[in-house]
C-alpha cells in the first residue's frame, strides 16, 4: 500500500521540496509509540516526526541523513518488521519493507534493478 497522495504533498510543502520524492514511508519509534514519515529524495533521507494524534501531519524534522546512508536491512520477525537508522530502532508495517529495500537497492546495488524498458521517453 502506498502512502496517500495527501501525505506526500503535506511532506513536500512542509519541507519546501521542489525536487522529486523518490520514496516515502511511515514508521514508528520502537517501543515509544512516536510516529515518523521517512522521505527519501535524490540527495537525502529526511525523517519527519508527526503530530501526536495523527500519523499523517508533519510536525518537525527529526533527522537528516545523506542519501548514501543505508536504511535497511529490515529485520523480519514474527513480531513485526524492524530497522535501525542513525542508532535508533524503528518499526515498519510489512507492506513498506519493499519500499525500504528499493531505496537501498537504488544506492547500493543499482546493477540489480530492472532495466528501463523505454529509456528514450
Amino acid at each position: 500500500m502506498s502512502v496517500p497522495v495527501v501525505v506526500r504533498e503535506r511532506c513536500r510543502a512542509f519541507l519546501g521540496l521542489t525536487g522529486d520524492i523518490l520514496y516515502i514511508f511511515p514508521a514508528a519509534l520502537l517501543g515509544a509509540g512516536a510516529h515518523f514519515i521517512f522521505v527519501v529524495t535524490d540527495s537525502e533521507v529526511i525523517v519527519i516526526s508527526t503530530a501526536m494524534f495523527t500519523r499523517t501531519k508533519p510536525k518537525s524534522v527529526w533527522g537528516r541523513y545523506p542519501r548514501g546512508i543505508r536504511i535497511g536491512p529490515v529485520d523480519m520477525t514474527g513480531m513485526g518488521a524492524f530497522f535501525e537508522l542513525g542508532g535508533t530502532s524503528f518499526e515498519v508495517d510489512d507492506e513498506y519493507v519493499p519500499v525500504i529495500n528499493a531505496a537501498d537497492t537504488e544506492v547500493f546495488a543499482p546493477e540489480t534493478l530492472p532495466r528501463d524498458p523505454l529509456p528514450d521517453l
